[in-house]
């Protein structure tokens, strides 16, 4: 697994491109996206005891590319199932990766994502709770 430091920048970017992705441009048809609740969530590396981002969730299908947020890339749906599934993407020019979101209940999912970023490899887990409605006037 990656660092604190690397885990930081990809919260951030993640961050940034949640409030600006339209639900229609991320990955439609998955059925796990209907098993939870949209609001704000906490996007923490597994096993971690504190820190993480914060992030108003619109769509779970938006924590697919979480290593290439905001990327053009291809999807190719391999498992579609009502409480997992399995992506694997490809970013021309930018790297490819493989993610599974696995949903537990409407307020919590673990999010397993590996592959290639900038020429380098990236194997990481993220716990992502729900911890309330999105703020009011906020930019996400």
């Amino acid at each position: 697994m990656r660092g604190g430091g690397a885990t930081r920048v990809v919260l951030t970017a993640l961050a940034a491109v949640l409030g600006t992705m339209p639900a229609a441009a991320l990955a439609p048809g998955l059925q796990v996206t209907e098993a939870i609740e949209t609001g704000q969530w906490l996007v923490r590396e597994r096993g971690a005891k504190a820190g993480g981002r914060t992030v108003c969730l619109r769509d779970v299908a938006s924590l697919i590319q979480m290593h290439h947020a905001g990327a053009q890339c291809s999807r190719f749906v391999i498992d579609n199932g009502p409480r997992a599934a399995t992506v694997h993407y490809t970013c021309p020019g930018a790297g490819h990766g493989r993610t599974t979101i696995t949903v537990e209940t409407t307020h919590a999912m673990t999010v397993e994502t590996q592959g290639i970023a900038d020429g380098l490899p990236f194997q990481d887990e993220y716990w992502v709770r729900r911890t309330g409605s999105c703020k009011a006037g906020g930019s996400r």
